[in-house]
């Protein structure tokens, strides 16, 4: 499954040059989801009032980053290193540092400059250059990243207000709703794709927070970072991942809801990091329910009286169905909050008030 944690790099690495071939490989996607009513609406009979609303805010993300010969070896696939092209290679430019170009997308959520896109976008970036659709290109920085919901805020400086889109609702997004995918699929920039959503709250196994909505809009490598509106041009998801036999659209592909992107970057713009709530405790999904497997015994849960065997039923009264639900619950809870645990216990249910902590970096349980 390939997926789109490397940006897509419009200038193929020194041995593919070398070698006269392009291998794209990693995909970059791009999703939305909507706050629409209930009631189905159809797609109106063009899209293209919606996309000179939006497309202005939408802009190319061209990264450099200097890796070194070694660095740049390991690119080369394994069936070809010891082959007369892979010495051959080595001999050339074995000693050498490259500059590696990469490219995304990502869209403007201020007008003074703010734009978000994927923290895999830019994470290892020497120099970040942002793109208008006007044909200004403007040099950016980091403003900060997070690494487990693959969201980054860079921002760029303007003499005069820059186009801006706003955040709509994903947790009102249905499956079957239109959406329209902007970005910078393949290095072309200033491109619209449409289709709805597929399935709400696919988990890949690429984190702890999973929680993605699936698209069937086409999405390519560049579109990594860019938004996904919905009818009304609210951005509802950011590309993130696609799965292909070939790297390249197939018709599936998957976006971060807005519901956790607009919170991520709140606390990166207001703090430069995140700070997540943390129980201290290990989760199964066992038939019974979301079961306490083993607690820290130093740990906020453990201290307020949560036990091993205890179900987990609710947080803050909210209804709790897998781990990766109560994971969720707890990380948006500012660390030093209260927070009420909702337990069955021997066929009882308990209501446990529980200080939260601040979740270490690398805790993948609640």
């Amino acid at each position: 499954m390939p997926d789109a944690r490397s940006p897509t790099r419009p200038t193929p690495p020194p041995w593919q040059r070398f070698s006269q071939s392009v291998v794209l490989s990693a995909a970059l996607l791009l999703s939305a989801c909507s706050p629409q009513p209930a009631a189905a609406r159809a797609a109106p009979e063009s899209l293209s009032p919606l996309v000179k609303k939006v497309l202005p805010s939408v802009v190319n993300i061209a990264i450099t980053e200097t890796v070194s010969g070694g660095d740049v070896l390991g690119e080369i696939p394994p069936e070809l290193r010891d082959t007369p092209l892979g010495r051959e290679f080595r001999r050339r430019f074995g000693n050498k540092r490259e500059q590696v170009a990469g490219a995304g997308s990502g869209f403007i959520i201020d007008s003074t400059g703010i734009i978000v896109t994927n923290n895999h976008v830019v994470d290892h970036a020497d120099k970040i250059v942002v793109s208008l659709t006007d044909g200004r290109q403007l040099a950016a920085k980091v403003i900060g990243r997070d690494e487990l919901t693959d969201v980054a805020v860079i921002k760029v400086q303007s003499n005069e207000p820059l186009p801006s889109v706003t955040w709509g609702d994903s947790r009102k997004a249905e499956v079957g709703d239109w959406i329209l995918a902007a970005g910078n699929p393949f290095g072309l920039g200033g491109s619209v794709s449409v289709g709805i959503i597929s399935a709400e709250g696919r988990d890949l196994g690429s984190g702890p927070f999973d929680n993605f909505l699936q698209l069937d809009a086409p999405i390519n490598p560049g579109n990594s970072g860019g938004p996904v509106f919905n009818m009304d041009g609210q951005v509802i998801g950011v590309s993130s991942v696609i799965v292909s036999p070939t790297g390249a659209s197939v018709g599936i592909g998957f976006a971060i809801p807005s519901e956790a992107v607009s919170r991520t970057v709140a606390q990166l713009l207001s703090k430069g990091s995140i700070e997540r709530g943390w129980l201290g405790v290990a989760v199964d999904d066992r038939d019974a329910g979301v079961t306490i497997a083993s607690e820290d015994r130093a740990g906020p849960a453990a201290k307020a009286g949560v036990r091993a065997g205890d179900v987990v039923v609710a947080i803050n009264g909210d209804k709790i169905e897998s781990s990766r639900g109560l994971i969720r619950a707890v990380a948006v809870v500012p660390p030093g909050n209260s927070v009420t645990v909702t337990v069955r216990r021997q066929g009882r249910i308990i209501d446990i008030p529980v200080n939260v902590g601040r979740r270490p970096s690398d805790q993948a349980a609640g």
